[in-house]
């Protein structure tokens, strides 16, 4: 990595001893530093390969939902990591009920240049509105939910698709529990293991595909050893 002349404060140009990496010098300058959000910044305070793990899981979903047209991200939170789903193609509505966290992300989508529709509801309310959407995905929202809720919640995603859209829902499994960390399990009220978590999607999908996830890995391993799950769906039945 090249480390670039002049002064650190940008009253004066700086040049790179490499060219090639005079962009970077260009666009900080020109327009300024990106910055974590609410969410992604205490991630990357305290336990930065966390962040990494994260980024995994929005890019699993912006390979398996890439070109999608209208695509609704439930549970959004700061919405940092929805632009890799935006890279992908896909026009992506971010939705999370809580107003704190979008007032953060449109905040900070107006000055890095990657805005997106931004919308507050709760799901356990009824479908995302208009509903309709091509593909959904919801990144570790579903432990968030007691079970006596989770019907109303993968029902109200499945009638927020259209008769061909398809789903990607994530959540840690009931193993990672024991080595997750205590303000990880607060909100933790509904992990499951492989098959059962298999068994509610396909309640409200006519099919349901699998993945394990350890760290940035996914694969189709063996389910009691998967640190997350995610369920690929397809057919709603809503």
């Amino acid at each position: 990595m090249a480390i670039g002349n002049g002064h650190a404060n940008g009253t004066a140009a700086r040049k790179t001893r490499e060219t090639q990496y005079q962009h970077e010098i260009d666009i900080a300058e020109r327009e300024g530093f990106a910055r974590f959000g609410l969410m992604s910044n205490q991630v990357w305070r305290d336990d930065p390969r966390r962040l990494v793990f994260l980024l995994s899981r929005y890019k699993f979903v912006a390979k398996m939902l890439a070109g999608k047209d209208r695509v609704v991200e439930l549970g959004c939170a700061d919405a940092f990591g929805t632009r890799l789903v935006q890279q992908a193609g896909c026009r992506v509505t971010a939705c999370d009920f809580d107003p704190v966290f979008l007032a953060d992300a449109k905040e900070r989508m107006a000055a890095d240049g990657w805005p997106c529709p931004l919308v507050e509801h709760d799901i356990l309310s009824g479908p995302v509105p208009p509903a309709n959407f091509d593909a959904l995905y919801s990144l570790d929202v579903f432990e968030h939910i007691v079970p006596e809720r989770e019907d109303r919640f993968v029902g109200n995603i499945a009638r927020t698709l259209n008769a061909g859209g398809v789903a990607v829902i994530g959540s840690p499994s009931l193993q990672s529990q024991a080595y997750a960390s205590p303000p990880s399990k607060a909100g933790h009220v509904n992990c499951k293991d492989g098959e059962e978590y298999r068994r509610v999607m396909l309640r409200h999908f006519g099919n349901v595909f699998l993945f394990s996830m350890n760290d940035e890995v996914v694969h189709t391993g063996f389910g009691p050893m998967a640190h997350y799950l995610l369920a690929l769906c397809t057919g709603p039945k809503g």
